[in-house]
């Protein structure tokens, strides 16, 4: 069950990195353009942003929480958290892709 948790923190780590870029990016649009399109993305990435670092806490920081998902979640629950998580950050790519395209 390791391999799932440690696959999920990564991935979780990954997606607070794209969307910092992503929500700086947008944000910089919406100051310069104050199109309600970039406010949209830049509002999405910060809510999303805020679930992902939230996550990473749980996972790596807090002393209770990390010990018990590190240990006592079942491994059926690992696979479908670690799978969102690797979708979200294949999702989060193609959003960083297109952005800076």
């Amino acid at each position: 069950m390791s391999l799932w948790f440690d696959v999920a923190r990564i991935s979780v780590g990954v997606n607070v990195a794209l969307l910092l870029a992503l929500v700086w990016v947008w944000g910089r649009n919406y100051v310069e353009f104050r199109s309600k399109h970039a406010l949209g993305l830049a509002m999405f990435g910060v809510f999303l942003l805020g679930e992902n670092a939230f996550a990473l806490y749980i996972y790596l920081v807090d002393p209770m929480l990390s010990v018990w998902f590190a240990s006592d979640v079942p491994a059926i629950a690992w696979r479908g958290m670690m799978a969102l998580h690797v979708l979200q950050t294949l999702g989060l790519l193609f959003l960083v892709w297109i952005t800076w395209d």
